[in-house]
């Protein structure tokens, strides 16, 4: 088993080094794909329409995944693509119920293998089980994370999907979801903090010390990566649909950059998953290949940094799609081409060694719009990464993030490349003096919190001391 380590130098030199298509360590996968190595490939991910998920619409369920899988391999024969994964991010009754799971994945694996062998298409599948820990979201009822039927059926559906041959092992991890989220809604700036600095990073270390030892026992399956989905996404999201300050967003989004390294910190080798818009600082801190999304996945999303996203990646995701039917053909297979297009843009600018000025618009054409844009530049990233590195600690490491990032807003704000209105200008003044006032060792933050928010957490889920004091709801 891979021994966890701490990253204390970064794998680039500058922030130039900072490429989509490259990455100082490619990954080998699936179907003779590597992935970081010059080439931008397209991700794939694809969905259910709406519909029930239960023994008796299995077949039927069966019969969407076969189609969508035919459909996109399919086209990316067409498109010429020089390689694809497919995703299946598994839904929760899939975890719920391992062998669904597997089977899928089991499915995707065949379709991937023909299609190799018949057309030289080299690819590769991402398994991604639902963390279904829980019961997240019933009020009252605190999340159990680390035992309990939830978390075996979860561990099982590991085991499962990695014996049918899943070729990337990932999760959208949500342990401390639950105070981050009282955190967002209440803009308790010492609530997120403790969430991703103390509580995040030590669910993250616990669950992917797991996942690698299981892949590595396997000797196929790669451990990918996580991402922050359930944390900085939900502050995006509400952010650009004005119900939280972007700035707030911002320093959530690079702090939530400590949190996805403890993938790697535990053995983790990329590619980290495409909706951690945070994954260039983990790219720029560990060198692994990164996937992304951005302006191709208005399906699932809406953002304002549609391109800037796409700077550094290795590869290109449309985040989720459903099976359903548009006038060209189902939704899956025309993402694909969609995808695919996309890519070949890259890897000609690489190919005429373009890339950094197609890079340079890509980046140009987000970075001042908001405050999520001006902190993942090439620059603001190393800027951001090196403040990581530069800590001893998961705590030390996600404060210095956080006011990396908050330091990047204010020189675009002074400088009136960024311009914010009345309340994000209130918010920025407000989470300096917040973050000058975090105290330097975690434990009291640890304490403070769990006087306050105790009723939200079970402390022994994260490895914590039981304090008398459970908290009480706000």
């Amino acid at each position: 088993m891979t021994k966890s380590k701490t990253f204390k130098t970064l794998a680039v030199s500058s922030p130039q080094d900072l490429l989509f298509g490259f990455s100082p360590k490619p990954v080998n996968c699936g179907f003779d794909l590597t992935i970081g190595n010059g080439t931008v490939f397209p991700e794939v991910n694809f969905t259910l329409p709406v519909m029930n998920i239960t023994q008796a619409t299995w077949p039927e369920v069966l019969a969407h995944y076969e189609e969508m899988a035919t459909n996109i391999l399919k086209r990316a024969v067409a498109m010429k693509v020089p390689g694809i994964v497919l995703e299946f991010e598994q839904l929760p009754q899939m975890t719920e119920t391992p062998e669904w799971g597997a089977e899928i994945t089991a499915l995707l694996e065949r379709h991937l293998k023909q299609a190799y062998e018949k057309y030289g298409l080299k690819g590769a599948a991402r398994i991604t089980p639902a963390d279904i820990r829980g019961p997240a979201g019933v009020k009252g009822v605190k999340p159990v994370m680390r035992h309990g039927e939830l978390w075996e059926k979860l561990n099982r559906s590991f085991d499962l999907c990695i014996a049918a041959g899943g070729d990337l092992i990932s999760i959208e991890s949500i342990g401390a979801k639950e105070v981050h989220d009282e955190g967002l809604m209440y803009g308790d700036t010492r609530a997120i903090v403790f969430s991703l600095g103390v509580l995040a990073c030590r669910d993250m270390t616990w669950l992917w010390d797991q996942i690698v030892a299981k892949c590595e026992k396997n000797g196929h399956s790669v451990a990918a990566g996580d991402t922050a989905c359930g944390f900085a996404n939900t502050s995006m999201v509400l952010a650009y649909q004005k119900m939280l300050p972007d700035v707030v967003a911002a320093v959530d989004r690079a702090m939530c950059g400590v949190r996805t390294l403890k993938a790697v910190e535990s053995g983790a080798r990329g590619p980290s998953k495409d909706c951690g818009y945070e994954n260039p600082i983990v790219k720029a801190i560990s060198g692994i290949p990164i996937s992304q999304e951005g302006k191709s996945a208005t399906c699932a999303h809406f953002s304002h940094v549609g391109n800037i996203s796409a700077s550094m990646c290795d590869l290109w995701s449309n985040e989720s799609v459903q099976n359903i039917r548009l006038l060209s053909g189902n939704a899956p297979e025309a993402y694909t081409e969609l995808l695919a297009y996309d890519c070949k843009l890259m890897n000609i600018a690489n190919s005429h060694k373009q890339g950094h000025i197609f890079q340079s618009w890509m980046v140009e054409s987000d970075q001042n719009v908001t405050a999520v844009g001006t902190i993942l530049t090439p620059e603001a990233v190393y800027n951001i990464a090196k403040a990581i590195v530069a800590e001893d600690t998961d705590y030390h490491r996600t404060v210095a993030a956080g006011k990396a990032a908050l330091a990047i807003i204010q020189k675009s704000v002074d400088s009136k490349k960024l311009v914010l209105g009345k309340k994000e200008l209130t918010w920025l003044e407000r989470l300096h003096k917040e973050f000058a006032a975090l105290p330097k060792d975690e434990n009291v933050l640890t304490e403070e919190i769990t006087g306050t928010l105790g009723h939200l957490f079970d402390p022994e889920c994260y490895g914590l001391p039981v304090h008398a004091t459970a908290g009480s709801a706000r």
